[in-house]
């Protein structure tokens, strides 16, 4: 997928969560289930990617902030 198809943290959260719903309440076909997986699964790989950067980022804004402070303690 190019970075410029791929959706917002939020947008591929919100279509996960409409995927979930879907499944749980039946409302997807047999048929359609192993697509709808399909998505899910490159949809979680999408928002694990962007949490990662996002913590990547922070740590290292607060890095330059204190350079004495260990931000890799959660």
């Amino acid at each position: 997928m190019k970075e410029k198809d791929t959706p917002s943290y939020t947008k591929a959260f919100a279509e996960l969560q409409e995927i979930v719903t879907e499944i749980e309440q039946g409302e997807i076909s047999v048929d359609e289930l192993s697509q709808r997986v399909k998505r899910a699964s490159l949809l979680i790989a999408i928002c694990k990617k962007k949490l990662a950067t996002t913590e990547e980022d922070v740590n290292q804004i607060l890095r330059e902030l204190d350079p004495t402070a260990d931000t890799s303690k959660g």
